[in-house]
Formats: C-alpha cells, structure tokens, sequence
C-alpha cells in the first residue's frame, strides 16, 4: 500500500526549492520573467509578470546578463532578438505554441508573393524566422494602434491568428488578408459556456481575450454568443488588469487561459474574478515549473540561440512593436 504524501514535508520541499532557486537567481545575476499564464508559484518567484508586449519591453530593459524566460519559445526568441549579446534561458525547450506553429517562413514567403509590396503584419506569438520576414509585430494591446497607423492604400497581411485579425477588422474598418491559424485554448473557449456562466454571475463584467473565436463579434452581433452590453469587454491581459483596477464592480468573469486568474486574485484580493472556462489551460505554459526553472539557473541551459541573419532583421519588426503604444 503506498502512503499518501505528507503535505508537511511536501511544503517543506518547496520552500526549500523556491530558496534555491533564488539562491542561484542571484549567483547567476539573472532575472526571471514570467507571462501571466504561467502557474502561480512560477509568477511568484518572477521579477516581472507580465504579457507579450510587457515582457519584450522587460527584456529590452534589463541590463542582467542572464534572463530566463519562463513563457513558451517564441517569447524567448524574442527576448534573444532584443538581447544578442545577453544570455537568454528557457526551462523547457518544449514549451512551444500552436499559434506561433500554425504558419512557417515557407509559408509567410509564398503569401509575400502572392501580394507583392503588402505590409506584413504579424502576431509577436510566431517565430524568429517569421517575425524576420515581417514588416512589424503586434500585441494584442498594441494591435489596434499599429493597423490604423498603416496607410489607407496599402494592402495588409495580418498573421498568424484569424479570431485576432477579424476582431481587427470589427474596430478598424480596415480589410485585411488574414491567415487562418488560431490559439488551440483560446479557439476552445466556446460563447456557449461563457453565457452560462455570465446567468450565474448576472451583476459581473466579461473580459474576453482578442484571440477567442467570438471575440470579433462580441460588441456588435445579437447573437448566443454577443449581447451588446456595457459589460462586456474584448481586451488584452493586461488590459483586463487595467480594466478590473479601475473598475467598481465587484466580480469578472474571465475569457482568457485561466494563469491569469493567479495574478487577478493576487492583486485584487477583495473581487472575485472566475473563469470563463477552467478547462482553458495551455499545456504548453504550464511545461515551465519549479524544478526544471531550478535546473535550468543551475546548469545555465537551456540556452536559446537565434542565428545572426534572422536575429537582425526580426529585430527590426520586434523595435516598430515597442514603438507603438498600446
């Protein structure tokens, strides 16, 4: 018969761990960034929690010689392109995107040719070699202002994700040639369970993430999934943070992978914040936990490498990201 595992000597082992881990974050002179969709203790530990565009503004900041991006790869990437000279760590290579997956440089070059002299406009969750073929990346905060600055008369191809590029389209009037890959957690998000949950918590506001598949209709169609409402909202994570600290009501229900509920709650103690759907867990960011980021500090790998050639011409789209103001 096996034991149940003795909570006490559980929690002393992770004390434990989260101390060595800071141990070697200041032998290291590293510091931790963390995306918001990260498990709690990981967001714990990190010196900056953030979204996509916060942690590239994070990277593009620090003067640590080491970072350690405790996100999915192409975060890392990213934080490579700002940072050539710096090392740049990942807990768990594997940790990857099915957005970022859902378009290769082959593919992006093809399209290129098909609408020669379009600006090509890509989601910052794509790889270093697409945002290398890119004319400029995007947030999902930043999105917005970036397709308005874009001449009238130019031509768009807007990548990888088709719910976001839609949305897009709803606030700019702007037409744009949109790739048809989505976010596998976000896409999952289906407006039937949002409704039900919004009848249990009728008194509550909605925040829906831009890369759900009903967020481009949210505001404007009558439909099961969009009641055009003042308490409904189609916003970026942080853009959710902003909205429920300004906010004066007292509970939010949450259309988003469920990390950022930790966050929320840990900042916002005294509102109730709840999931649209519990089961919106990305795989692939919780891959990053206590032990291997332990690991990964110790033995400085693994380390994330983008070559010379790609590093200096994504870095050109990831710097027009970072001048644009969400």
């Amino acid at each position: 018969m096996v034991s149940a595992p003795n909570p006490v000597v559980a929690g002393e082992a992770t004390e434990a761990l989260i101390a060595e881990i800071r141990r070697l974050r200041d032998e290291r002179h590293a510091v931790i960034l963390a995306h918001n969709y990260q498990i709690g203790p990981i967001q714990d530990l990190a010196d900056f929690v953030g979204d996509s565009l916060g942690l590239a503004r994070a990277a593009a900041r620090t003067d640590a010689p080491v970072i350690v991006m405790c996100g999915v790869y192409f975060m890392a990437e990213t934080a490579k392109i700002l940072n050539p000279e710096r090392t740049v760590l990942i807990p768990d290579t594997r940790a990857g995107c099915s957005l970022a997956d859902s378009i290769t440089v082959e593919q992006l070059r093809a399209w290129k040719k098909e609408h020669p002299g379009a600006v090509v406009v890509s989601y910052v969750n794509t790889t270093a070699e697409v945002k290398a073929e890119s004319d400029i990346c995007v947030t999902s905060g930043n999105a917005e202002a970036v397709i308005r600055s874009i001449p009238e008369d130019r031509e768009i191809l807007f990548l990888p994700d088709v719910f976001l590029g839609s949305y897009l389209e709803r606030v700019t009037g702007r037409r744009m040639h949109i790739w048809m890959g989505e976010c596998h957690v976000h896409a999952g998000i289906r407006p039937e369970r949002i409704e039900a949950i919004r009848a249990r918590y009728p008194d509550s506001d909605l925040l829906v993430h831009p890369e759900c598949g009903c967020a481009s209709r949210y505001l404007w169609e009558q439909s099961a999934c969009s009641r055009p409402d003042a308490h409904t909202h189609v916003l970026s994570t942080e853009g959710m943070l902003r909205h429920a600290r300004q906010s004066n009501r007292g509970t939010f229900i949450i259309a988003t992978e469920t990390g950022l509920l930790h966050r929320l709650r840990k900042e916002m103690p005294e509102k109730q914040f709840v999931a649209a759907d519990e089961g919106a867990v990305c795989q692939f960011m919780k891959m990053i936990t206590l032990p291997k980021l332990r690991d990964c500090l110790r033995d400085m790998a693994p380390e994330v490498i983008v070559p010379p050639e790609i590093l200096e011409r994504a870095r050109t789209a990831v710097d027009r990201m970072l001048a644009v103001a969400p």
